[in-house]
């Protein structure tokens, strides 16, 4: 990398809230070029009167540097627990709705069109206060979430042997969670509590 854009890739992702340490990743594809690839367009996500996810770009199309999920969340349902990450940056597109996010004690709402950044080390989470379907993009940089994501709301399933709230289930998703470094807080549950009854959502 020339100097100027490196002192210019160094100046520009902290203020977009990426660590500039994502630098010593692209420098890799150096070695293993990233390949082109397509993703055709497919029907608009279903929420399936709660939520769900869809993969979209995978970290090992992009040698581990970013990867995308779309979100779809059905009217008055809250996201997860708050939580933060030790070392993925999220970024958040809202195509459609209404999305809420907790960031730290404030409550900020990205209506469709606009964008949300999400550091590493932040309290935050999300949900659908509004009475109309929400969808959005995740971006996830530095790290492969979407994998975390797969096993949450695709793999762990009754159907697969992982009733809810059962022991089984609970200790798969806490290996998980620390295997991708998600940050849990003592008041969390408390606080998700709080944002059930002010806004009137449901479990998601």
């Amino acid at each position: 990398m020339e100097r100027r854009n490196f002192l210019q890739s160094s100046v520009l992702l902290p203020l977009i809230g990426i660590n500039p340490s994502i630098l010593t990743n692209i420098s890799k594809t150096s070695i293993d070029p990233i390949k082109p690839f397509l993703l055709p367009n497919q029907p608009a996500l279903e929420n399936k009167g709660t939520m769900d996810i869809r993969v979209w770009v995978r970290s090992g199309f992009t040698n581990g540097l970013f990867s995308s999920v779309e979100c779809a969340v059905a009217p008055k349902i809250m996201g997860p627990a708050p939580h933060g990450h030790l070392e993925l940056d999220e970024l958040m597109y809202v195509l459609e709705g209404t999305a809420s996010v907790l960031l730290g004690d404030e409550v900020v709402e990205i209506q469709a069109g606009g964008w949300h950044m999400r550091p590493r080390m932040i309290k935050h989470t999300f949900f659908n206060a509004s009475e109309k379907p929400l969808r959005f993009i995740d971006m996830y940089f530095n790290q492969p979430f979407e994998e975390y994501l797969e096993a949450v709301f695709h793999q762990l399933t009754p159907e697969n042997g992982y009733p809810s709230g059962s022991p089984k289930k609970s200790e798969e998703i806490k290996r998980l969670s620390e295997k991708f470094g998600l940050i849990r807080y003592d008041d969390a549950q408390d606080q998700k509590q709080q944002l059930i009854k002010e806004y009137g959502l449901k479990n998601g």
